[in-house]
């Protein structure tokens, strides 16, 4: 099959090709963990999933790897207001987004590493880039040089003139340019460890370049992905760093997805404008949410309204009633769901292979739902194009990550609902509808 992704680094969609084959290594900027995961929060943990499971869907063995930023100034400052300390606050966060990915469907990443566990290796790295002459020491802080880097500026197309035109120069400061960043800041106020350059933290664009370096030990990847806002500085930052130590661009494609909307504004704790992913999802459900991201394709900002919620609903409801309806009549006339195969998958596997296109793939699986609702109302049944409906259905709903069940029946429970059958057949309503209580309780019905 042949895949293409869109990336950022080019601008252009290119061919998926992977550095080994039949493997794909996959990085992806995770959350600062100081308060609940918003519902934009939630969208790079939705695309990138989608991403990994249809890689390991035709036939890529994926390492996923996705960290959680546990010290950074709002983690110190979060833990102060809080009177707990930063592993306790952290902690705590990254339990509740790991509870919140789960419900919305995602599968957690192949290695899920915390900031504070890399400490000694992000002091190695970046007393190697000082080494290097790409980063200077000014009492206790350590910047890295941008001048080193002869494309700055190439992900993110930001021009450093302008930059350095535009940029407010403190008096005194200790960088030598505006465009200098931190890899190593003091500090006496929160968590702090002893380094060369005196007791302190390390600056947030080094941290993944060191998780990078140390999982893979290649140093370089297929994907790095994140939200469109890391692009500048964070991403660019990143490949700056990368350059300086390993000559390199630290992966193949640069994957951006584009921000969750509300009120016509990108979501953000800063902006005040959240809506928490556990409020929605206890108020919604998982899959409801999580359609209501897999709609938009991913480079296109989602609007979250009412409409665009309503509408996910509404489509999660038909899809479980399909679902659900096709799987009792399969089984109450005896057909074998292990003998299905995914027969009618090919067009949906191809709008994912065209730069994961979620919108797309989801107009051909409810074309199959549509299908599938009218062959069940046929008077005589196909259980055999049926049967392969289901199980293309169910290979759907796995690759987009959408928690749609079936009821697999007993032997009583299939008698039950046999006679159910009968009954109405027969016309014997009042008898029937007793049966049809006791389905019901059990959740069949």
């Amino acid at each position: 099959m042949d895949i293409k992704f869109y990336n950022s680094l080019t601008n252009t969609v290119e061919p998926f090709h992977t550095l080994q084959e039949g493997k794909v290594s996959m990085y992806v900027c995770g959350p600062t963990v100081y308060n609940y995961p918003h519902i934009g929060n939630m969208r790079p943990v939705v695309v990138f999933d989608i991403l990994r499971r249809f890689l390991t869907y035709v036939g890529y063995e994926v390492t996923y790897v996705s960290n959680f930023t546990d010290v950074d100034d709002k983690i110190i400052n979060a833990s102060i207001k809080e009177n707990k300390t930063e592993k306790e606050l952290t902690e705590f966060f990254i339990d509740e987004f790991k509870k919140t990915t789960n419900r919305i469907g995602s599968q957690v990443p192949t290695i899920t590493p915390k900031v504070t566990e890399y400490i000694d290796k992000i002091i190695a790295y970046v007393a190697k880039l000082v080494e290097l002459d790409a980063a200077y020491v000014v009492n206790g802080n350590v910047y890295f040089r941008v001048s080193k880097i002869k494309d700055y500026g190439a992900l993110s197309g930001i021009n450093t003139e302008d930059l350095i035109a535009g940029a407010r120069i403190e008096e005194n400061s200790e960088k030598e340019s505006p465009l200098d960043f931190a890899l190593w800041k003091k500090t006496d106020v929160g968590i702090s460890w002893d380094s060369p350059w005196g007791k302190g933290r390390p600056g947030w664009h080094t941290e993944c370049c060191v998780m990078i370096d140390t999982i893979f030990p290649d140093h370089f990847i297929d994907i790095h992905g994140g939200g469109y806002d890391l692009k500048f500085p964070h991403h660019e930052n990143e490949i700056a760093q990368a350059e300086a130590m390993h000559g390199n661009k630290i992966a193949n494609y640069w994957m951006h997805n584009a921000f969750i909307n509300f009120g016509g504004e990108k979501m953000s704790k800063s902006l005040g404008n959240v809506v928490y992913a556990k409020d929605m999802i206890d108020k919604f459900t998982g899959p409801v949410t999580r359609l209501v991201i897999l709609n938009t394709h991913y480079r296109m900002p989602v609007n979250y309204t009412d409409e665009t919620i309503e509408a996910a609903r509404q489509e999660i409801s038909k899809m479980t009633n399909a679902y659900k309806q096709l799987s009792l009549l399969l089984q109450a006339n005896g057909y074998d769901l292990n003998t299905c195969k995914p027969a009618y998958i090919d067009k949906f596997l191809l709008s994912l292979a065209d730069d994961l296109n979620t919108a797309n793939a989801l107009m051909e699986l409810y074309s199959l739902i549509k299908e599938a609702n009218q062959l069940m109302r046929s008077r005589e049944l196909d259980l055999h194009k049926l049967g392969d409906i289901f199980k293309t259905l169910t290979d759907m709903f796995n690759i987009l990550g959408l928690d749609i069940p079936f009821k697999a029946l007993t032997s009583d429970e299939l008698k039950l609902y046999q006679d159910y059958l009968a009954l109405k057949k027969e016309k014997r309503f009042e008898e029937s509808d007793v049966l049809r209580n006791q389905l019901m309780e059990k959740g069949i019905l």
